[in-house]
């Protein structure tokens, strides 16, 4: 195992640590205020955090194996929130069967059929199966949750499995790629989040996220982007000005990412897509982000350096 992958693995489960303590120092500080939702975040980032690991550091077969079981949690997770029809259940049936396919073909290294496989193939093959059955009603609203469901659950977030298989001569690949973007992405979140509370007064989407501020998207962005020039270096192939690159189009992606996805569920009428991962809602809720900068930053790293 690099040692590169070592460390930050290693920094990643310090920085929880520093968290843990942080929850306890406040729960013995300020007894009388209600910490639990933080004590299950905290818990849930542990869960998270040990099954990231074990696919980072685990034979390529069976990282893949844990990236396509996501896939399918997060699908099924989205199919329980969209309306579905009776008579789809044979299509619903095909799009879980696409989730191996496509991840088979990235086990191969296959480029070509990896990016053509779910937006043409299973794009036109749904909508045949569907009229097969002979069902018009609500024909389009369904054939559109099918679409949108694979292409955020499976294709978009799959583009982070893909980078493990990378061909790579430098040790600053694969596995340390995947860090560099979801610590990242993650990173972004929590400090949109801080600089939006401590200073944020402008709205930017007040229907559709009303916590999302203008300091807050500038703020998070800025200090992404730092991140990103200083960690870069070490943990990838790019400069520092290709890092630079890399933390805006991260910081900026994932504010998108995480706003489509608040627009979805403002529209299905939900707060949180799961009760998956307590305090923090459902599995959609923790990859809303990584469904923009997972292809982003893939396609960037891919068509300059590889």
């Amino acid at each position: 195992m690099p040692s590169l992958l070592v460390i930050s693995l290693s920094a990643i489960f310090v920085v929880l640590i520093f968290a843990n303590i942080i929850v306890f120092g406040l729960g013995l500080k300020y007894p009388q205020k209600d910490w639990l939702e933080l004590r299950q975040r905290v818990r849930s980032w542990w869960i998270i955090i040990i099954v990231f690991s074990v696919a980072m550091v685990s034979p390529k077969w069976l990282s893949l194996t844990i990236f396509g079981f996501i896939s399918f949690l997060a699908l099924k997770e989205f199919l329980t929130l969209v309306p579905t029809r009776r008579s789809d259940n044979i299509p619903l049936l095909w799009m879980y069967i696409a989730i191996p396919i496509h991840y088979f073909w990235i086990g191969m290294g296959w480029y070509g059929m990896f990016i053509i496989f779910i937006p043409v193939y299973a794009f036109l093959f749904l909508p045949i199966r569907m009229v097969l059955i002979g069902d018009t009603r609500g024909f389009l609203q369904a054939a559109s949750n099918m679409h949108w469901g694979l292409m955020t659950t499976v294709f978009a977030f799959s583009h982070v499995a893909f980078l493990l298989f990378l061909p790579h001569e430098d040790v600053r690949g694969g596995s340390l790629l995947i860090i560099f973007l979801v610590v990242l992405t993650e990173f972004n979140d929590i400090a949109q989040y801080l600089w939006g509370k401590s200073l944020g007064r402008m709205k930017i989407t007040p229907t559709v996220s009303p916590n999302k501020t203008l300091v807050g998207l500038v703020g998070g962005v800025a200090t992404t982007t730092f991140l990103a020039a200083v960690i870069g270096p070490f943990l990838t192939p790019m400069s520092i000005s290709s890092s630079l690159l890399a933390g805006l189009l991260i910081g900026l992606s994932g504010f998108c990412g995480d706003v489509v996805m608040s627009a979805v569920k403002r529209d299905l009428g939900v707060k949180d897509s799961g009760k998956l991962l307590p305090g923090h809602g459902g599995l959609l809720d923790r990859l809303d982000s990584l469904i923009y900068t997972a292809p982003l930053f893939f396609h960037f790293i891919y068509y300059f350096y590889y």
